[in-house]
């Protein structure tokens, strides 16, 4: 599609609404003025008498269609906050030319980030209830979704309120999986071509723990919640494992981490062994990840696993673990049906564990999926499957508790956490949520620094593959030390701007 810009330089916000109204459409931005042709969008922001006005012209199948969408002067208060206001109301206004044209909303309404119950956390001084209504009123979005945006920024906040200004939450990055899913796009190595970098990784990777430690008890600080992702994690040996989490015991300050979770992820690299050292180490919950329980998917895809591995890890694991494990679901798998996630779906629950993750299939950039766009589910499929997730979810007594979004995602939907009372992940809040630092150690690992009371966030990158990982001490180390003198400035009263 054309775009034209006047009176603003916003083109990522045209842009991210574009692409969720119109999904393939391209983004062009030819010289010159609209010429009243089909498939041009004009994008105005000017100054009105009592505060700023959008305005959207769509030109569309022989129609033209427009939007309107203003703010009040005293909401303009500088800096970042300007930036927000003037982007709101141009999505707004864009939002309106464009469903008006297509005769339809999406679930989301006129939302595009990834993070809606951060969003709709700040508005929670009415309660669930005002905040939802909040979002259906501003953003257009669809009952249940503003519900379920409300009810995870509830635990947000929740969760928020206990969080100590010396704490920070660590994410440990073990990139290696037994084979690459079709679906994925992460930063992973499949271990049968990287056998030779498992060992002087994992060396590595417990060097920079030590360093970590080191800046952080020098400082008073200590790590509130803890979690172990990928890849996969049990695709390391049962001592490499015991390595990893003994020197994490022994050099960090964990004496008042309220969790560690590990991801095992795919069960053909689960065995007793190895879920006797995550237990004996003081891993609390681990992530079981079927993704689907039928056989032609997981083959499909590219799992070189069965259904019936993945009931039997689970039996293994509730020895360890009673009912301390997450389990993911992905609705809109290639050759996947609703029948089929709603059988998925049900032997998923007869496991019985504390949490499941519902995902939607996002379309990532470098995955194979993405080559074969025409095998995805219709966004009806999707629809009906995240419906179907919710309903026995909701009945079978879990609740959400976290919720994320993503670029090229099936349907324009969501990603949703749902817990038993009591069995939350506060690792998965913090970090979608953005309410503490998130100190990341491993290849690939993003170290957020975060300021809660301004908003301000930094990200410090790790090197992206093990081997460029290895060659990368000094960077590794400077980081350790900028995100500990960060944090121990926070809790001295200091406080962080964008600048």
């Amino acid at each position: 599609m054309r775009l034209y810009l006047q009176g603003h330089t916003y083109q990522y916000a045209v842009q991210e609404m574009l692409f969720t109204l119109f999904p393939g459409e391209k983004a062009l931005y030819p010289e010159g003025e609209p010429d009243g042709t089909d498939g041009a969008l004009q994008t105005i922001i000017r100054q009105g008498e009592s505060g700023p006005i959008a305005e959207a012209v769509l030109w569309w199948n022989g129609g033209q269609y427009t939007g309107t969408s203003s703010a009040s002067q005293s909401e303009l208060t500088g800096g970042l906050q300007d930036d927000r206001v003037l982007q709101r109301i141009l999505r707004l206004a864009m939002y309106q030319a464009c469903t008006t044209a297509l005769g339809h909303e999406p679930p989301w309404g006129a939302l595009t980030g990834v993070r809606p119950a951060k969003l709709t956390a700040k508005h929670m001084e009415n309660g669930r209830d005002g905040a939802a209504a909040w979002l259906r009123e501003v953003y257009h979005v669809e009952p249940s979704r503003a519900a379920l945006a409300a009810e995870c920024a509830e635990a947000s906040v929740q969760l928020r309120n206990t969080l100590s200004p010396n704490g920070l939450s660590l994410y440990i990055g073990i990139p290696f999986c037994p084979s690459r899913c079709a679906y994925c796009s992460f930063i992973s190595a499949d271990v049968k071509g990287a056998l030779a970098m498992v060992e002087p990784y994992t060396e590595l990777l417990c060097r920079e723990i030590r360093e970590a430690g080191e800046q952080m008890k020098s400082r008073d600080l200590f790590i509130e919640t803890a979690y172990m992702g990928g890849g996969t994690p049990t695709t390391l040996s049962a001592e490499q494992l015991r390595r990893v989490l003994e020197t994490v015991r022994m050099c960090l300050p964990m004496d008042r981490c309220r969790e560690i979770t590990v991801e095992a992820g795919r069960p053909d690299t689960i065995t007793r062994e190895k879920l006797e050292v995550l237990r004996e180490l003081g891993v609390q919950r681990i992530s079981i990840n079927p993704q689907t329980m039928e056989n032609s998917v997981l083959q499909a895809m590219g799992r070189a696993h069965t259904a019936e591995q993945i009931t039997e890890a689970m039996a293994l694991a509730r020895e360890h673990f009673g009912g301390m494990v997450n389990m993911d679901l992905i609705a809109g798998l290639p050759t996947d049906t609703s029948e089929g996630f709603a059988r998925s779906l049900e032997q998923v629950l007869a496991m019985d564990p504390a949490n499941i993750t519902v995902h939607t299939l996002a379309l990532k950039k470098g995955s194979r999926l993405s080559e074969n766009p025409d095998a995805l589910c219709t966004p009806e499929t999707v629809s009906e499957m995240l419906r179907l997730a919710s309903d026995a979810l909701s009945s079978a007594g879990y609740r959400p508790y976290y919720l994320y979004r993503q670029k090229y995602m099936s349907g324009s939907f969501e990603n949703v956490g749902w817990c038993k009372p009591g069995t939350l992940c506060a690792y998965n809040i913090v970090m979608m949520e953005e309410l503490q630092t998130v100190l990341s150690l491993g290849a690939g690992g993003v170290t957020k620094l975060v300021d809660p009371a301004t908003g301000y966030i930094k990200r410090i990158t790790n090197p992206k593959y093990p081997h460029e990982y290895r060659n990368s001490w000094e960077k590794l180390a400077a980081a350790k030390a900028e995100a500990a003198a960060f944090q121990a400035a926070l809790a001295a009263g200091e406080h962080f701007y964008s600048a």
